[in-house]
């Protein structure tokens, strides 16, 4: 919504929003484009005159501006169909999904198209750090979005992604997730294949090779090209592979395209960057184009971010939310830093994860791990399972519980990761303030 709202800012309107809870970056971000931004559901408060009402997915019938918009008979729309309608209608839209990796991947084919000097308009759903910018409507035909599956509106349960009509499709990876909108995995299944319906056949649907449930939704129907990816992969797939995955040989049918050397770690990275070489490629920018781009790639914030280092001690916030990607975020790190100690910090906030519906999967994902500490998760069960794991597993009920132990505990030459998809009570700033004082 951050970005949409920056998106319409860009393109002359003027915007105003509210929202129950913000924090930075997208904060930050509305502020610096200059659209004014309430906290909470004001209904005093809300503008008069206005062309339209752009409600988010979050927003639920029961809400006090929801139900003020509907008993007034006022305009609205949701944010996917808006974005097509006033911004996609006429583009090349170049679709980055899956259940992770969307928002490093989309900033990775934004930033391969610009240094190739496409000048894309783009959407991310995390701040790329080459552009600082979330969004921005752009100066050519061509528009990356990161295509979420999650539903659009209270009044439009399909899912985000069948509103954009790619030409570029990028199906990166497929789990059960968004236990609030989806039963089973089956009815996820059945959004992609209705993302791939809208697909045209001179588009191009470029996809993981080795995930089984994207060859099940594919054979539900495909009328596109399709181009395949993957580490071992028979056709986009790598090489010379360094320990933590800095750098890597790309290459297509066994034919070496070039050599990435980067900042970024880990083979889920190395595997974003097949992904967005060969959808770079179906618009026209050569995969040694699309290479040399990625050396100069930054990563977006809240993506293994090293946020400071303070007496030695190296703290990261990343926006790991999945078992998948907690286990994929660990394990790039544990390869980067070796012996040295880990501590993972985790907060189970997305729906899925509070309601304890990956049970054993969150433990096995935290094994690369030395010390474990969670806040304790709402759904019981979970928080009863987590906390009779081994004594480097901590379940704590308070943020500031956690940050009075990890400055006892961290020493120099330590790593503390910090997972999670929402604010964490500012975690970050409050444990750099305290390690900052400790002696």
């Amino acid at each position: 919504m951050a970005g949409v709202a920056a998106i319409a800012k860009q393109k002359g309107y003027q915007v105003s929003g509210c929202d129950d809870n913000v924090y930075p970056p997208m904060s930050t971000q509305l502020q610096e484009q200059g659209v004014e931004l309430q906290q909470g559901y004001n209904v005093d408060a809300l503008p008069e005159g206005v062309d339209c009402y752009i409600i988010g997915n979050a927003m639920q019938r029961g809400n006090p501006l929801v139900e003020h918009i509907l008993d007034k008979g006022l305009p609205y729309q949701s944010a996917p169909q808006w974005l097509y309608e006033k911004v996609l209608y006429d583009k090349w839209v170049l679709a980055i999904t899956g259940t992770h990796g969307k928002t490093t991947t989309s900033g990775m084919l934004a930033w391969i198209l610009e240094e190739a000097g496409l000048q894309p308009g783009f959407l991310i759903g995390g701040v790329p750090e080459n552009f600082g910018v979330s969004a921005r409507l752009g100066d050519s035909s061509f528009f990356v979005i990161e295509a979420d599956e999650y539903d659009t509106a209270f009044f439009d349960k399909r899912s985000k992604f069948v509103h954009y009509h790619p030409r570029t499709l990028v199906l990166n990876n497929l789990e059960y997730d968004h236990a609030d909108i989806f039963p089973d995995l089956d009815a996820i299944k059945r959004q992609f294949h209705h993302l791939i319906r809208t697909v045209p056949a001179s588009g191009r649907l470029i996809y993981k090779g080795n995930e089984p449930y994207l060859h099940e939704v594919l054979d539900m129907g495909c009328w596109s090209e399709t181009e395949t990816f993957a580490v071992s992969d028979p056709q986009w797939h790598a090489s010379n592979i360094t320990q933590a995955g800095e750098e890597f040989a790309v290459n297509l049918f066994g034919d070496v395209q070039g050599k990435v050397n980067w900042s970024l770690l880990g083979k889920h990275n190395i595997e974003n960057a097949l992904a967005v070489i060969a959808a770079a490629r179906h618009v026209g920018v050569e995969p040694k184009q699309a290479i040399a781009a990625l050396q100069t790639y930054k990563n977006v914030k809240r993506r293994m971010q090293v946020v400071g280092e303070i007496n030695g001690v190296t703290i990261y916030d990343d926006f790991a939310h999945h078992p998948t990607a907690i286990a994929c975020t660990l394990e790039a790190l544990r390869d980067k830093v070796g012996q040295d100690r880990i501590f993972a910090v985790l907060e189970c906030a997305s729906y899925t994860m509070r309601k304890g519906l990956h049970g054993n999967a969150v433990i096995t994902a935290l094994a690369e791990a030395d010390d474990v500490y969670i806040k304790k998760p709402q759904d019981d069960a979970l928080a009863k399972l987590l906390d009779n794991q081994d004594d480097n597993m901590l379940v704590m009920n308070d943020t500031q519980n956690i940050i009075d132990s990890l400055i006892v505990n961290a020493k120099s030459g330590d790593h503390i990761l910090i997972m999670s998809n929402r604010g964490f009570d500012n975690i970050y700033e409050r444990l750099l303030e305290g390690l900052t004082q400790h002696v």
